[in-house]
C-alpha cells in the first residue's frame, strides 16, 4: 500500500506543468488576446481596447496612408448653383470670369471654373445671358457628373 518515495528521480512533466510554466502562461495570454476571450471590464480587455485606440489615433502621425483629398483651388469669381427641374444643377457664372477673345474655348474655361466646385463634370449645354445692350452678363451652364 505504501510505496516508497524516491526523492532523487525527477517526475515526468505533464501538460499541467507546461501550462503553469512562465512560457505557457505567456502563450495562454497571447492566445487570449488573439481570440478575444477576456471578459469585458477585465484588465486584459481594457489593455486590448487601449491598444486598438492607440493604433487608430497614433499611426496616422507616423504612417502616410495617402488618403488626403485632392486640393482644388476654387475660382475667385462668384458662381451661383441653382437646382434644375430634372434633379441636376445649373451653374451661373459671371461673364467677367470668361475670356471671349478670339481663339479662346469658352466651354473649356467654363469647365475649369466648375470643376473645383463640383468635381469632374461634362457640360451638356450652356447659354449666354445678355444685358439689354447685348453685352454678356453671365453664362448658364448645365452639367452632368462623370
Amino acid at each position: 500500500m505504501n510505496s516508497p518515495i524516491h526523492w532523487q528521480q525527477p517526475e515526468a512533466s505533464t501538460a499541467l506543468d507546461i501550462a503553469v510554466s512562465p512560457m505557457g502562461a505567456i502563450w495562454r495570454t497571447i492566445r487570449g488576446y488573439i481570440l478575444w476571450s477576456y471578459e469585458r471590464g477585465s484588465l486584459h480587455y481594457d489593455i486590448m481596447v487601449t491598444l486598438i485606440l492607440l493604433f487608430i489615433f497614433v499611426t496616422p502621425h507616423y504612417v502616410n496612408f495617402k488618403d488626403k483629398p485632392v486640393e482644388r483651388n476654387p475660382h475667385l469669381t462668384g458662381v451661383a448653383v441653382i437646382p434644375d427641374a430634372q434633379g441636376g444643377f445649373i451653374y451661373q457664372i459671371q461673364a467677367s470670369a470668361v475670356n471671349t477673345a478670339a481663339g479662346q474655348d469658352v466651354r473649356r474655361q467654363l469647365e475649369q471654373i466648375i470643376e473645383p466646385i463640383s468635381g469632374a463634370v461634362s457640360i451638356t449645354r450652356y447659354e449666354t445671358v445678355k444685358d439689354p445692350a447685348g453685352r454678356p452678363m453671365s453664362y448658364k451652364v448645365w452639367v452632368e457628373k462623370e
